[in-house]
Formats: C-alpha cells, structure tokens, sequence
C-alpha cells in the first residue's frame, strides 16, 4: 500500500510530536557471533524500506525488505524479500520504535540507528522497480506487477539494488552503498556486493534522465558491459 507524504507526516505527528521523519538514509552498528563489528544500512523511501547487515571489509551478510506501515510505535514490514529466511517472504514482521536523542531504537533488533540523510541531497530518492531494459537495440518492457523483479532504493545518499521473485521467495542478489546525481551524471560507490565481493570499493558512473517521471539509466555495468535501464516508481 502507498502512503503519501501527508499521511506519514501525520502519523508521527501523533506518536513522536518533533522527532525525526524515517524518510532517509540509516545506519547502525551491532556485532556477529565472533563478536566482529557489522555494519546494518537501512533505507526507508515513502513506499518501502530495505535493512541490510554486512562486515567492515564489505562482506554481504544478509537484507530483508518491502513495503512498510506504521500504527503508533508498531512499524509493519510486509516482507516481500528476505535473504536470510525466505520463508518471511510474504509475512508481516512487527517492530517497536522508540525514539532517541541518536535517532531510533529498533525492537526486537536492539539496533539503534543514526541518520545519515533525510533525503536530501541525491535527486533520486525513493523506491524504483526496473521496467524497461535494452538488448541489443530493442528496449524490453518488464510488468511491475510480475514475480520477479528488481528494487533500487535511494534515500539521499545511499542506494541499494535487490533482485527477488515474491512467489518463489527467492533472492538472487543485492549491492549497495552511497551515491551522488551531479550534472546528469549519476554515480555508484559501492559497500557491498552479494554476487562478487571484488566489486566492493569500486565506483560507476552513469547518465540519467527523469523522463515523464521515470528514471533513464545508461553506461557501463559492473563487468563492464553497456546497459540502458528504465526504472519506475
């Protein structure tokens, strides 16, 4: 389900009176079994939020993400990807927020994330699905609606591209890290890559356009390969 802007400024009006919109780029800090630092990213976009775990050298742990609602302090994920438990994909996850002077504090999680963003200053934010992919010379159309599908989203400055099939319940693989729209050029800087961890450090630069309100994306893939994408919101 969409939520505009009015009904989300609504809704924490109502719980947290002054505090910080979840319209932005998060992070948070937790530790594995070995009690090795991790970091956790999270992106939250009008429509659908994304909480990825990955280590300090770059090394993808595990995303979950979909579309989200809040009733008070319970904030609803209604997973539509979960990478490390599959079968979540089509539940719906409950969290208690409580707001803090660092930002929020996630229950049952125990991460408290701080923001990095609100938005601001990437030209992109929000969630995008791919619906539109050139072979060769001929610009392929991909159904919003269909099972399998891939998500970026952006807050500010950070980015995260998913691929997933909601029926299957599989994932197929996720990146992510920061970015910037300067000039019709907009530019990758990549934190973690699921597929080929060579990638991690790496920074691609595409042209994009907003045309009729979607996104035109064209350049060279991670491998190298030319690549002209649509995305829509």
């Amino acid at each position: 389900m969409k939520i505009t802007n009015l009904i989300i400024a609504l809704l924490f009006c109502v719980y947290v009176g002054n505090a910080q919109s979840p319209i932005g780029g998060w992070q948070a800090k937790t530790t594995d079994t070995n009690g090795n630092e991790l970091n956790v990213s999270a992106i939250v976009t009008e429509t659908h939020q994304v909480i990825t775990w990955y280590d300090t050298t770059g090394d993808f742990i595990k995303t979950m993400g979909g579309s989200w609602t809040l009733y008070g302090d319970r904030w609803q994920l209604n997973v539509e990807f979960d990478s490390h438990t599959p079968d979540n994909v089509g539940r719906t996850k409950e969290f208690t927020i409580i707001p803090s002077a660092e930002g929020y504090l996630f229950l049952p999680l125990g991460l408290t994330f701080k923001p990095i963003d609100n938005g601001y200053p990437g030209k992109l934010m929000g969630a995008w699905q791919m619906t539109g992919r050139k072979r060769g010379e001929e610009m392929v159309s991909r159904p919003i609606n269909q099972a399998r599908r891939t998500l970026k989203l952006l807050s500010g400055k950070r980015f995260q591209w998913i691929a997933f099939n909601v029926e299957t319940k599989e994932f197929f693989g996720t990146g992510g890290g920061t970015y910037t729209t300067e000039d019709g050029t907009y530019t990758e800087n990549i934190e973690f890559f699921s597929r080929d961890h060579s990638r991690v450090g790496a920074s691609l630069a595409f042209t994009y356009q907003l045309i009729e309100g979607h996104w035109h994306h064209s350049g060279l893939s991670s491998k190298g390969s030319p690549i002209y994408e649509i995305w829509s919101k």
